[in-house]
């Protein structure tokens, strides 16, 4: 028997118990300037939550605080977001570009920390309550830090509401609820409350799940501690660029822009969606690769994206690209087999679980990026022809 069906408002939250930039300044004006200035809205909350964790039984919002610290931002695998590991755990991440993205969170954490002594000077009137010092003398980086990854892993993005009141913090919705990238309920704003309308029947005792947003593995391990195996959101990201020596580099910056790439431009390359983004890769290296001056006015003239270029120069722009996958490959202490058996051991790690879990995902999709480029290889008339030697080829990281 179903408790639950397709439509059903599973709960609503009033916006008494919701915590939101607009509820703890009370004026919607204070609220702007500090989000516009220096300050995100997850810092000036975390900052808010934790004077009211000063303020112990005390606090309108204990309960819920209590709650926070229980789950110590621990995601729904038990593991907390990266950006409280140790630095030997992040090692767990190595060859991935997103142990980087780590640490450039936390130098963001750490500036938005240095500014923490604006709000209080700022917005005076919240503070006159709490008998403490100024946030940077009250609080260390490391709290704030932690404070900050509890509030990351538990806010909810609210839609089609004020600037004040997008960043929400609703009791009984995350970290209690899980998320899931292929579910489409989300916690909406109504009159009064906020509410979670079910995209899906369930039977008691089922685990009620939200969308959690278009975002990829490297967003949701880092805001949130675990990776969805079926993300079809998933992505790697490859950046490629002309060659700004190239005496052609204005012209093939020109073609680029009519085509809609730029002289740098980023690929999205999505879970499943492989082969096209290595043949959309393909077209742009093309164009790096023409050298001839007689050959780009031709490109010019042209119009698409069809850039004609000789077997031999076909030959360098795929190998270029096989050898790029082949060395992000290599950069991995651990293959995707290696991976694989990791997994396998019910004693692992929760972090070093979830770590592999992410490099695994990642090593699947560049395997399947070489393939894709090898497959267009084999697909070449000629294999016996050279590639063509290319001074100005396109740069790829």
């Amino acid at each position: 028997m179903f408790y639950l069906q397709v439509g059903d408002v599973a709960f609503s939250v009033p916006n008494s118990l919701v915590v939101t930039l607009e509820r703890v300044l009370g004026n919607e004006t204070v609220a702007e300037l500090l989000t516009t200035n220096k300050l995100s809205e997850l810092a000036c909350l975390a900052l808010y939550l934790m004077y009211e964790k000063k303020q112990g039984k005390k606090s309108f919002w204990y309960p819920y605080i209590r709650e926070l610290d229980r789950q110590r931002g621990r995601g729904q695998l038990s593991v907390e977001s990266p950006l409280l590991w140790l630095k030997s755990e992040l090692d767990y991440l190595s060859g991935s570009p997103i142990k980087d993205e780590v640490i450039q969170r936390e130098e963001a954490i750490r500036k938005e920390y240095n500014e923490l002594d604006t709000v209080w000077f700022m917005a005076g009137s919240l503070f006159q309550q709490y008998p403490y010092d100024i946030p940077t003398e009250a609080f260390s980086f490391e709290i704030f830090k932690q404070a900050f990854a509890a509030i990351q892993s538990c806010v909810v993005h609210l839609q089609k509401v004020s600037l004040a009141r997008r960043f929400a913090l609703v009791p009984l919705g995350p970290p209690l609820l899980s998320y899931q990238s292929n579910c489409k309920a989300m916690l909406t704003a109504v009159d009064g409350a906020v509410e979670l309308a079910v995209d899906r029947p369930y039977k008691a005792g089922d685990p009620i799940v939200v969308w959690c947003g278009p975002q990829p593995n490297s967003k949701l391990l880092i805001n949130y501690g675990f990776v969805d195996e079926n993300n079809s959101n998933d992505r790697l990201i490859v950046e490629a660029a002309l060659n700004t020596e190239d005496p052609q580099y204005q012209d093939k910056r020109m073609v680029a822009q009519r085509n809609g790439k730029l002289s740098v431009q980023v690929f999205h390359v999505y879970a499943g969606k492989e082969r096209e983004a290595v043949l959309d890769m393909l077209r742009y290296m093309r164009l790096g690769y023409v050298s001839d001056p007689s050959e780009m006015e031709s490109v010019i003239s042209s119009q698409g994206p069809v850039c004609p270029v000789s077997p031999c120069m076909e030959r360098a722009a795929l190998d270029q690209l096989a050898d790029y996958f082949k060395a992000r490959l290599a950069g991995y202490p651990t293959t995707l087999a290696e991976d694989e058996s990791m997994l396998t051991d019910d004693n692992l790690n929760p972090k070093k679980r979830v770590a592999t879990q992410y490099v695994r995902l990642e090593k699947k999709m560049l395997h399947a990026c070489l393939q894709a480029t090898t497959d267009f290889i084999n697909q070449l008339p000629d294999h016996t022809i050279s590639p063509c030697p290319a001074p100005y080829a396109p740069l790829l990281k």
